[in-house]
């Protein structure tokens, strides 16, 4: 199995390990799967073998979300995300299949640390809780996502900002990455990203998606909404920390 999946041993484990914490995160959070591994995956693997590998896994955890969000989603709020999205998706992968990602990187850290900052601060403004600007947000979440799976940093922040509630948050979240995700993978298989190496590589971890999201679920669900706020914000902080470091180095 592992010539199969090119990786050894160790690096296996390490994979494995990642996932487990990624799905934890996803679970609690609606989102943060790609940002929790992402990054760190890319010291044993390129950025374009790793993103198709976690656009499947986003699926397969959106999935299992189901049960415990259905009721929650907003789904007017899905309806105008997923159009900026369906633009901004393109022009991701299609960046992903031609460029190196570490100045892409660089930027979406600053901007994400900055506004976490701003919002650990207390600000917040409902007036950008339109459609023209969640237009805008899914654009840039499309791109984002198209190119490095981390379109939920920037939703996330902008749900924060409006003040949306945790839960309606988290459920919105998992139902648009479901689509967001799925629409990516189709674009990455016609970019020759998608491969039979991603397909091995992918297989063994699908047991390891639900175990996480449970937990995180549980975590959630004994969560106040300040603390759901904090940890997000935190959290949020600690990849766009990571990121300038992987950008710098």
């Amino acid at each position: 199995m592992l010539t199969a999946i090119d990786l050894s041993f160790l690096e296996f484990i390490f994979f494995c390990g990642i996932i487990l914490f990624a799905s934890t995160v996803r679970g609690f959070s609606g989102f943060g799967f790609s940002a929790s591994s992402v990054s760190l995956l890319s010291f044993i693997l390129p950025p374009k073998e790793i993103v198709p590998i976690i656009l499947l896994l986003e699926i397969i955890a959106s999935f299992f979300m189901v049960p415990s969000i259905w009721k929650k989603i907003n789904w007017k709020f899905v309806f105008y995300l997923l159009l900026g999205v369906l633009i901004g998706t393109p022009f991701g992968v299609h960046l992903l299949s031609i460029l190196e990602p570490r100045i892409t990187h660089l930027i979406i850290s600053v901007t994400v640390l900055i506004f976490a900052v701003f919002l650990l601060r207390g600000y917040k403004n409902k007036k950008l809780n339109h459609n023209i600007s969640k237009f805008f947000v899914g654009a840039t979440a499309g791109t984002v996502n198209g190119f490095g799976t981390l379109a939920g940093l920037p939703i996330a922040l902008y749900l924060l900002i409006i003040a949306a509630e945790p839960a309606v948050i988290r459920a919105s979240l998992a139902a648009l990455f479901f689509f967001t995700d799925l629409y990516a993978l189709i674009l990455a298989y016609f970019n020759e990203i998608l491969n039979h190496k991603v397909i091995y590589r992918t297989l063994p971890l699908i047991l390891i998606v639900p175990f996480g999201v449970s937990i995180g679920t549980k975590l959630f669900t004994g969560s106040t909404k300040e603390n759901y706020k904090k940890y997000v914000l935190y959290f949020l902080i600690l990849v766009s920390i990571f990121g300038l470091i992987r950008s710098l180095v």
